[in-house]
Formats: structure tokens, C-alpha cells, sequence
């Protein structure tokens, strides 16, 4: 990914593996959002946070540091990761244990999908596609997207202020 473009970014937890189900972890990856959308990092136009993937629509800004910041949220939120399933003694922390010189457990699959939204109606078709998400059969989280709290669907559909650090992508694309 390069700075200043906007990509829909899909990346899953290893081996599909449910870790995202419990509140506790979606809210690490939102509070990371978060942190980099109010230090001006990224831009995020769009999110859903499911069981064991993520889909965002969002524009790296500036760096973090000397690095990217999508390296930076996916370093952030294993870390995050690690030491909440290592504070609560949660069996699963060991479905996550490698064999690598630079790291014991990884948590996100080492390649994320970054397509390029060349224009705005492919981003509004993803869009549409991750607010559908939590509806899918295999998910049935809701019966309405605007009630997925780990979505940005009630950000546009319902012009909502739970999320005040996403923006517009008609503002921006």
C-alpha cells in the first residue's frame, strides 16, 4: 500500500480462527482505528470487524514513525492480542505459536488484500459489501447492517456520532 491512495484492505486472523468474536478483541482493532485516525495516520472511510476478519476502506496519510501505518496497526493489535489471551491463560494463545526468529505467535495471515479504489463507485460497491457482511447466512450477526456496532454502516446510512473519527469518503473521493 502506498501513501495518500485509498484501498479496501481485507486481512483474516490465521487460519480463519475466531478471535475477533469476543467484543475484547474487536474492540482492539477499533481502538487502534481509532488512535490512528485521531493522530492523522489514516483515513478511514469505511469498516466492518467480523469473527475472524476484517474488511476496511481507508488511505494511509502519513507515516508512523518510520513505518507504514497498516504495519503499524497489524503489529499493535497482535501485540494487543497476545497479551490479553496470555493475561486470561486462554488456550487458544497456543493455535498462534510459530516457529520464527523474529516473533513466537502471529495473529493476522501474513498477506492482506489491498485493492485500489479507482474509482467512487467501487468504492461504494465495497462499501456496500462490508456493511453486508455481519448479514451473511454463515454470519447472521443481525437482521439490519445499522445494528453491527463493529461497522460503519450506521455512520452513512443513519448519520449516527458513534464513530467521529471516520471519514466521509464524499468528503474526500
Amino acid at each position: 500500500m502506498e501513501l495518500n491512495t485509498v484501498y479496501f484492505y481485507t486481512v483474516a486472523i490465521v487460519d480463519w480462527i475466531h478471535l475477533l468474536k469476543p467484543d475484547k478483541f474487536k474492540n482492539i482493532v477499533l481502538n487502534s482505528l481509532i488512535w490512528l485516525a485521531d493522530n492523522k495516520k489514516v483515513k478511514v472511510y469505511g469498516f466492518v470487524i467480523m469473527p475472524n476478519h476484517i474488511h476496511l476502506i481507508w488511505e494511509n496519510t502519513a507515516l508512523n514513525g518510520k513505518e507504514m501505518p497498516y504495519m503499524s496497526f497489524m503489529k499493535f493489535t497482535g501485540h494487543e492480542f497476545l497479551k490479553e489471551l496470555k493475561q486470561t491463560d486462554n488456550p487458544l494463545l497456543a493455535r498462534f505459536k510459530i516457529e520464527n526468529n523474529d516473533r513466537e505467535h502471529q495473529f493476522w495471515q501474513r498477506k492482506g488484500l489491498a485493492v485500489l479504489m479507482s474509482s467512487r463507485k467501487v468504492l461504494e460497491q465495497k462499501l456496500d459489501y462490508l456493511h453486508l457482511n455481519p448479514l451473511q447466512e454463515r454470519w447472521s450477526l443481525v437482521t439490519d447492517p445499522n445494528d453491527y456496532y463493529y461497522s460503519s454502516c450506521s455512520f452513512y446510512e443513519l448519520e449516527d456520532g458513534k464513530f467521529p473519527w471516520l471519514t466521509h469518503y464524499m468528503d474526500e473521493f
